[in-house]
């Protein structure tokens, strides 16, 4: 089930869009155990119309991505932590979790199968891939499910943002992401269906997406479209909101170690005010997706506020940049524990 010959794509040109690629992986939970867990051709899936995911949204997803280095060897940067992330998730969803050993396993499994669709190195594409568990089965009332479907699949992808290390303008919502003590901190659906007409709104104004609020007081910086944002102060500390309804962000929580111990700057979680943005030198959205993603400039009402530049990519974000993705591909020393190597034929 490996085909290892590379297709032709155009690697320098990827966006990011679904593609049925050969293989992913699935399994099923019923009677308190996994079932068929392994790699299957079919991209669709069938449940019954009464599914607990269709009608009360319960399911949860991670993303994540596999790197071609130099070598040609692949890594998967931190698997783990999306790994716990979606058990997170599960808990506060009431669905069973995915051991880690399983859900990496996974991982490799389908990044092995559909090895010929990783983008070569130095064309800046990644095979991005799609964890995701839903509740099915026969069911109609308002109660967790009692069958779960867990897959994976994956697609070569470029840049999130057109563009890529390009700064682009945002949009303040006047909607809110989620609530302090809802679903913010667990990734799943039902936050990003919230979130798909405030980002329609934002780009047809010409905006790259929307930044929301706290949903509180409307004063504080929580998220940057589906990404998590971050700033460097004019005194060079790398600061990051904190609030109860932000997804914990492994490519954010990356760059505050990296901010901190490889490039000596102070970080802190901290609130980050609308009425203080010229405190910010630079400030950046960043997720797996987005990877990092320069902040030109940033509407709140009739304020348009522009940090380092609308043209240029700040010093430090540049740095962070570097130094995360010379990680990911292979080109810098990672922490350890970082840095999982997928075997290839």
């Amino acid at each position: 089930m490996t085909d290892t010959k590379t297709v032709d794509l155009d690697w320098n040109n990827l966006g990011f869009e679904y593609m049925d690629l050969p293989y992913r992986y699935r399994a099923y939970w019923k009677d308190g155990e996994w079932h068929k867990a392994g790699l299957v051709e079919d991209s669709s899936i069938t449940i019954n119309e009464g599914s607990p995911i269709v009608h009360y949204g319960q399911g949860c997803f991670e993303g994540m991505k596999a790197y071609r280095c130099k070598d040609g060897s692949v890594n998967l940067f931190r698997p783990d932590q999306n790994a716990a992330r979606m058990q997170r998730s599960c808990q506060r969803l009431l669905m069973p979790e995915v051991p880690t050993e399983m859900f990496v396993d996974a991982l490799k499994q389908v990044v092995r199968a559909n090895q010929a669709y990783i983008p070569p190195y130095g064309t800046g594409g990644t095979l991005y891939l799609r964890p995701y568990m839903i509740g099915v089965g026969e069911n109609i009332g308002v109660h967790p499910a009692t069958e779960y479907i867990f897959s994976v699949f994956a697609m070569p992808v470029g840049n999130y943002f057109k563009g890529g290390l390009t700064p682009t303008n945002f949009l303040a919502a006047d909607y809110d992401r989620a609530a302090h003590k809802g679903t913010g901190q667990s990734k799943v659906g039902g936050n990003y269906a919230a979130s798909l007409l405030p980002g329609d709104i934002a780009h047809k104004r010409g905006f790259s997406d929307c930044i929301y609020l706290d949903p509180i007081e409307h004063k504080k910086i929580e998220e940057v479209g589906s990404a998590n944002f971050f700033g460097i102060t004019r005194d060079g500390k790398f600061v990051t909101p904190k609030s109860p309804s932000i997804l914990p962000s492994v490519t954010k929580y990356s760059l505050l170690y990296l901010a901190e111990h490889n490039l000596g700057m102070e970080t802190e979680e901290t609130d980050v005010y609308i009425d203080q943005l010229d405190n910010l030198a630079e400030a950046g959205a960043c997720g797996t997706a987005a990877v990092i993603s320069p902040i030109g400039g940033f509407q709140v009402g009739d304020e348009f506020h522009v940090f380092y530049s609308e043209t240029e990519v700040g010093p430090v974000t540049k740095k962070l940049y570097d130094e995360l993705t010379g990680i990911q591909f292979g080109d810098r020393p990672a922490p350890e524990g970082w840095i999982v190597k997928v075997p290839l034929d």
